[in-house]
């Protein structure tokens, strides 16, 4: 474990009133506290696999700042959570004067290297901000995440099984990765590499509809 740096944050209580009052989202997390640095850790991975983000310790869910007494009550659980995130996280850590409390301010750039996962136990998953909730990354998200930037080794093979995912995506507009392992008859972690392959070059693209994921081609929309 180690010891976090923090610095006076350029935001004045009315900025940070303001910032709260737009609500959490995808770039914005608050915690009334860490009661777990577990979970907090999973809010810190899923801001780096998307756009980036801000988590805000002492703000309650219904908007109300609460504060922290200070940053060192938060330091321990939050390095630990920070530690818990690889490869290591692009982030700043900042207060914010609320009175006799402050409200501490996580700042996580998007990282460069996806996907980032938290390695916990042995355990390793990725996670990803969808609206105001962060996510665990699917098998199929992972992928995507790994080859993006690497495209080496990845060509487009139109052969019969592509064949006859393409006739089904223009008469059904979108597929799961279960779908298509039963339409062509191979395993599930088959079809969801031909699939993952084909988003990555672009011509398919993957979106989760009703808790579910499916692959439809770049051009549809649904």
């Amino acid at each position: 474990m180690y010891f976090l740096t923090t610095e006076k944050s350029p935001m004045s209580l009315g900025d940070l009133k303001r910032l709260i009052k737009t609500g959490e989202g995808t770039y914005l997390e608050f915690k009334r506290t860490i009661s777990d640095p577990l979970k907090i850790a999973r809010e810190l991975c899923a801001f780096a696999n998307t756009k980036g983000g801000m988590l805000l310790i002492g703000v309650d869910d219904n908007k109300t700042v609460t504060g922290v007494d200070s940053f060192d009550e938060e330091q321990f659980d939050l390095a630990e959570a920070i530690a818990l995130c690889e490869p290591d996280l692009d982030y700043t850590i900042e207060t914010v004067e609320t009175g006799l409390k402050e409200v501490v301010v996580v700042k996580v750039e998007e990282s460069a290297v996806k996907p980032v996962i938290v390695n916990f136990n042995g355990k390793k998953h990725g996670y990803e901000r969808e609206r105001d909730k962060s996510v665990r990354l699917s098998r199929e998200k992972t992928h995507i995440m790994k080859q993006k930037g690497s495209l080496n080794g990845i060509r487009f093979r139109y052969g019969p099984n592509e064949q006859r995912l393409f006739s089904y995506l223009n008469e059904y507009g979108k597929i799961s990765a279960q779908e298509y392992s039963n339409l062509i008859d191979v395993s599930e972690g088959a079809s969801s590499r031909i699939l993952v392959d084909l988003v990555s070059i672009g011509v398919l693209k993957l979106y989760t509809h009703q808790d579910r994921q499916y692959f439809m081609l770049t051009n549809q929309v649904f």
